[in-house]
């Protein structure tokens, strides 16, 4: 023990990757706790690999990847904005629904944050609405892409703890409404005073004749799992075939030649998240080989009996690895872990599952590795400490919701198995 801590911390000292320090964690476990020859950790990766469920990362990745660019998400907009325009912060409320239905397709924070944000951001600037409030919106509305499914964060956590996957998606619906109603009350709270239009029949049947398809691709895409009709992967591929169809041959947005940079983008996610996915997946065999899990299990029930104080911790924790990791990284390293912790506690894995997954989306949120601030700061040119003040309302929301789902885990828990 002392020498795997001593590796890590060694590792993390000489500012090494996250795939250098699993990679020295795993050899230490499989040379003291495993066979003792380190080749074993090639097999048990490829052997961790060796799952048709994985597929359906890098499709839906490649799926979210030809919408943002194409013209669904302007098109999901402006069905949005007509349904909302007679409503107080209107246009934000569009912003909010928009993001919740595009998360609904793409399966990832970031791809919906710059997919809406891109739209919106100069839609509402135009439209006089607060800069602090609009970036906060948009950056908390793109964390909506993690919990309302498909979600790859929730393929990672049925991956390495042996949840289905199916139930993680419905388990994600409840929490991902809760979040969206939330933010598009308050967005109508802090805009009650602002003008609003009239409703018109005329802008929403345009709207929807030009969106049509796109609204199309949720309902076929969730309908699909729900039903029983697809699996996650088949889900996955179904969504690609269906946004390369409407973008090329509908829309007429895209063109053949854009696939190959959108297949590269997709590929550099890839070569980050496999290589980790896979040394993780080894660790968990071992680990779970030799029962660590269960001995974690003992250790922690002799210190803490309350599953309240269990649950009170394990999302203190949760917080703080969100603002230090990205919630793939956590999810790799702590859910084989916390999972049977909260099982032996009496919390469903189903539960647990959404429960972390929203603590990790409120880090998306908070620095030093909050991705969206990161990628908002590149994106819409403002500071760093600007758009921690614009995203500081939006966590404090999302903290009130967390607590609700954990306090009353029928929100997350009342559709699953039916």
């Amino acid at each position: 023990m002392l020498l795997l801590v001593g590796t890590v911390v060694l590792l993390l000292a000489l500012r090494q990757s996250l795939l250098v320090i699993l990679l020295g964690a795993a050899a230490v476990v499989h040379l003291v706790w495993g066979r003792g020859q380190l080749d074993y950790i090639i097999e048990d990766m490829w052997i961790s690999l060796d799952k048709e469920l994985i597929l359906s990362i890098p499709m839906f990745v490649l799926c979210g990847g030809v919408m943002t660019r194409g013209t669904t998400a302007r098109r999901l907009i402006d069905i949005a904005a007509a349904l909302t325009r007679h409503l107080p912060g209107g246009l934000a409320v569009a912003c909010v629904l928009s993001c919740g239905v595009f998360a609904a397709i793409s399966g990832s924070s970031i791809v919906t944050m710059l997919a809406i944000g891109t739209v919106m951001y100069p839609a509402m600037k135009e439209a006089n609405y607060p800069t602090r409030f609009s970036l906060g919106l948009i950056m908390a509305g793109g964390t909506l892409g993690i919990i309302i499914p498909p979600s790859i964060p929730l393929i990672l956590y049925g991956l390495v703890t042996e949840t289905s996957i199916t139930d993680l998606f419905i388990g994600g619906v409840g929490p991902g409404l809760l979040l969206l109603a939330v933010f598009a009350l308050y967005a109508m709270w802090i805009n009650r005073n602002m003008a609003t239009l009239p409703f018109s029949w005329p802008i929403l049947r345009q709207a929807l004749r030009d969106g049509i398809w796109a609204m199309m691709m949720p309902a076929i895409l969730l309908g699909g799992i729900y039903s029983g009709y697809f699996s996650a992967i088949e889900a996955a591929a179904v969504s690609l075939i269906y946004a390369l169809f409407i973008e090329i041959y509908i829309h007429k947005e895209m063109k053949f030649a854009q696939v190959y940079d959108v297949v590269l983008d997709a590929s550099k996610l890839g070569g980050t998240l496999f290589p980790l996915l896979a040394v993780a997946l080894s660790l968990n065999l071992v680990l779970t080989e030799h029962r660590v899990p269960a001995m974690a299990v003992q250790i922690v029930q002799g210190y803490i009996s309350s599953p309240l104080a269990f649950m009170l911790l394990c999302n203190g924790l949760l917080l703080i690895v969100g603002c230090l990791m990205t919630s793939g990284e956590a999810i790799l390293i702590f859910a084989p872990l916390l999972a049977p912790l909260a099982l032996s506690y009496g919390y469903d894995k189903v539960l647990f599952g959404i429960i972390m997954i929203v603590n990790l989306e409120i880090g998306f949120l908070t620095p030093p590795v909050g991705l969206n601030l990161l990628v908002a700061m590149s994106t819409f040119k403002q500071k760093f400490g600007e758009l921690i003040i614009a995203a500081a309302p939006f966590v404090v929301l999302m903290l009130g919701c967390l607590a609700v789902v954990a306090w009353q885990p029928w929100i997350a828990m009342a559709l699953v198995g039916h």
